[in-house]
């Protein structure tokens, strides 16, 4: 039980990369966007194409990194699949949200967002075919943190949850002392109002989508560190982050954290009393419970 307890720690910290990005934009649009978890598809095939590239040019590039079965070659790649997964959540929006949301409502994007999703599957699946793939062939073997009760976790989980608490931190600096995050919150609670003080409205949506693609992205990538990746990585996910969001709050980033955690540690600590194939229920469980009752989310606020 504490080890899956542990496992659900790891794997929550990756829902809550993925929660916050989208609980920014339907806090801020309105709507409930489907395609958000494709994000991180996006962001782990980027990384593994970059990847790939930067070991052909530079082929000491491919070493791993200590007992990690992370290279340097690989950790570059991250950093530019954010800013790719960042740049194309920004085409997405201009190319589609944008003109729906200009003549349709908001369950016309709901439904725009399903599409967009099922684009996104589709196009990966064409180029980088329907089979798994790795971002490294070698075995990394799990190591003993407690021998009684034992516990095993792999290096890589131990940096993914090391690096996506890095991440939260420095965003929760720039949403409490810049003044960005003074901007994104008045723009969250009143649109209208924000721009009558001088906000620029469309560039807080531009920076949404840039934060949130980015954020995707890292999610991605960590979770393709210890698990293969492949085109429906995004249908998998979309639950879970959807059941973070919930639970913590739409429009809410901390609760979207909490909610992470959450998700994750009570879909591993159901593998305890429940078969492995009914454990992708357990969001939806969680969805209902917390819709029953607190319909908010933890740290949610009711919208006049």
């Amino acid at each position: 039980m504490i080890q899956n307890l542990v496992d659900g720690v790891l794997v929550g910290s990756i829902l809550s990369l993925g929660a916050i990005g989208l609980t920014m934009a339907m806090h801020m649009l309105r709507f409930a966007n489907f395609s958000h978890a494709e994000l991180l598809s996006i962001g782990a095939y980027s990384a593994l194409v970059f990847d790939g590239l930067f070991e052909v040019i530079y082929p000491a590039l491919g070493s791993a990194i200590g007992p990690l079965s992370l290279t340097w070659a690989l950790s570059l790649a991250i950093i530019l699949s954010m800013a790719i997964t960042g740049a194309s959540a920004v085409l997405i929006d201009r190319l589609i949200f944008r003109r729906v949301r200009a003549k349709g409502g908001e369950l016309s994007m709901v439904f725009a967002s399903f599409g967009v999703a099922m684009i996104i599957r589709n196009i990966l699946g064409l180029i980088f075919g329907l089979g798994s793939q790795l971002y490294s062939k070698d075995i990394v073997f799990a190591m003993a943190i407690s021998r009684d009760p034992l516990l095993l976790v792999k290096p890589d989980q131990v940096f993914s949850l090391v690096a996506a608490l890095v991440i939260m931190i420095i965003l929760h600096l720039i949403l409490s002392r810049t003044t960005f995050g003074y901007a994104l919150r008045a723009v969250a609670e009143n649109p209208t109002l924000a721009q009558v003080s001088g906000i620029n409205l469309s560039r807080m949506i531009l920076l949404i989508w840039i934060i949130g693609g980015g954020l995707a992205a890292a999610a991605g990538v960590f979770y393709g560190l210890s698990n293969q990746i492949n085109p429906v990585l995004g249908r998998d996910l979309v639950l879970p982050i959807f059941a973070a969001t919930i639970v913590g709050g739409i429009g809410s980033v901390y609760g979207a954290v909490l909610g992470g955690f959450l998700v994750g540690i009570a879909s591993n600590l159901a593998l305890v009393v429940l078969p492995s194939g009914y454990s992708p229920s357990v969001p939806f469980l969680i969805i209902l419970a917390v819709l029953m009752v607190r319909p908010t989310g933890l740290f949610g606020e009711e919208r006049l």
